[in-house]
C-alpha cells in the first residue's frame, strides 16, 4: 500500500519575503517622489531667476525716464509713471500686479534705502507707496515690485517670501539724475 504524505506548505512570510515581484514599483515609488520634487523646484527656482531679471529690466527701462528728467519735466503722476513702468513690462508683468516706489534725497548718503514690504489695503491695493522722482542732480531710487505666486505647495522649498505664500520680486535702480 502506498503511503500518502502530506506536503508541508511554507508559511506566507517565507514566501512574501522571497517573493521579488513588484520590487521594480516600490523602487519607483520611493525614487520617483523625490526626484518629481527636485525637478518641481529646480523648474520653479528658473523661473524665479529670469523673472526676477525681467523685473530688474524693467526697472531699469522704466527709471532712465527719472534719470534724464523726461518724468519730471512732464510733470508725470503717480499713476502716469505707473503707466511708463506698464508700458516697459511689456506684457511680461500684469500692470494690476505691478507696485512702484520712487524717493529721492539731495544725496546718496540720505536716500531712504531700507526694504520695502508692502502693506495692502482691504481692498487689495498698496498703501505704502512713494513717489518723488527729485529735480536735477538729485539722488534717485526706483523700485518695482511683483507678488510671483509660487506654485508646487510644500514643493517650492522656501521659495516664497510673503506670508501669503507668494515671492516679492523686486527690481532696483539707484541713481543721480542728470541736468535736464
Amino acid at each position: 500500500m502506498a503511503r500518502l504524505t502530506r506536503r508541508r506548505q511554507p508559511s506566507p512570510t517565507v514566501g512574501f519575503v522571497g517573493d521579488e515581484r513588484g520590487a521594480t514599483a516600490v523602487e519607483v515609488a520611493l525614487i520617483g517622489i523625490p526626484l518629481i520634487a527636485v525637478l518641481v523646484a529646480a523648474l520653479q527656482t528658473a523661473i524665479i531667476f529670469f523673472y526676477d531679471q525681467a523685473i530688474q529690466t524693467v526697472t531699469t527701462t522704466a527709471a532712465r525716464q527719472i534719470l534724464t528728467g523726461s518724468v519730471q519735466s512732464q510733470g508725470l503722476t503717480q499713476s502716469q509713471f505707473q503707466t511708463v513702468v506698464c508700458n516697459a513690462a511689456a506684457g511680461i508683468f500684469p500692470c494690476s500686479g505691478l507696485m512702484v516706489d520712487v524717493q529721492s534725497a539731495t544725496s546718496f548718503s540720505t536716500l531712504n534705502t531700507t526694504s520695502i514690504t508692502p502693506t495692502y489695503g482691504s481692498d487689495g491695493t498698496v498703501n505704502n507707496m512713494n513717489f518723488n522722482p527729485g529735480t536735477q542732480n538729485a539722488a534717485v531710487i526706483v523700485r518695482v515690485m511683483y507678488d510671483w505666486p509660487v506654485f508646487g505647495g510644500p514643493l517650492g522649498l522656501g521659495l516664497a517670501n510673503q506670508s501669503n505664500g507668494t515671492r516679492l520680486m523686486v527690481g532696483t535702480a539707484v541713481f543721480k539724475t542728470e541736468p535736464y
